[in-house]
């Protein structure tokens, strides 16, 4: 199976790895098939911007690399914005996922959703589009096999 270069470089070098103590959103999201799970820390400020963002992820390599690329792309960003990041575009950004590895970056679009849930839910506010997260995204994938 080839990684591409920028998959490769983030699995070595992941960017934002840690936690945010007082987080304004913490979203956790595993795969039960894969054995991944992901935690994304986000600090978001008054004014709707994310300001910072951390992740904690057990799993494979393509499971690290997709959530540092995630936190990548939503850094600095509004809620909005981030809310419009989706697997399609963190794969992209790595130049690509192998197909059995395209759920990776599925968990890491449900990871920053359940973080914005969790910051939505503490401020009592609605998020334009944003759906309660699932906690199981393998949940998904036994559906479509019947």
């Amino acid at each position: 199976m080839m990684y591409t270069e920028k998959v490769m470089d983030h699995f070595q070098h992941p960017r934002n790895v840690g936690e945010i103590e007082n987080a304004s959103g913490v979203g956790t999201v595993g795969n039960a098939k894969c054995g991944d799970i992901m935690r994304i820390f986000l600090d978001i400020d008054d004014n709707g911007i994310i300001n910072d963002v951390k992740f904690k992820t057990f799993g494979c390599g393509a499971a690290v690399a997709t959530s540092s690329m995630a936190t990548e792309l939503v850094k600095g960003k509004s809620i909005q914005d981030a809310m419009e990041i989706t697997n399609k575009a963190v794969a992209e950004a790595l130049d690509g996922l192998p197909p059995i590895k395209m759920h990776c970056s599925l968990l890491a679009e449900e990871a920053i959703h359940a973080a914005l849930w969790d910051y939505a839910t503490k401020h009592n506010i609605k998020i334009e589009g944003l759906e309660k997260p699932k906690t199981d995204i393998s949940e998904d994938e036994t559906e479509e096999e019947y």
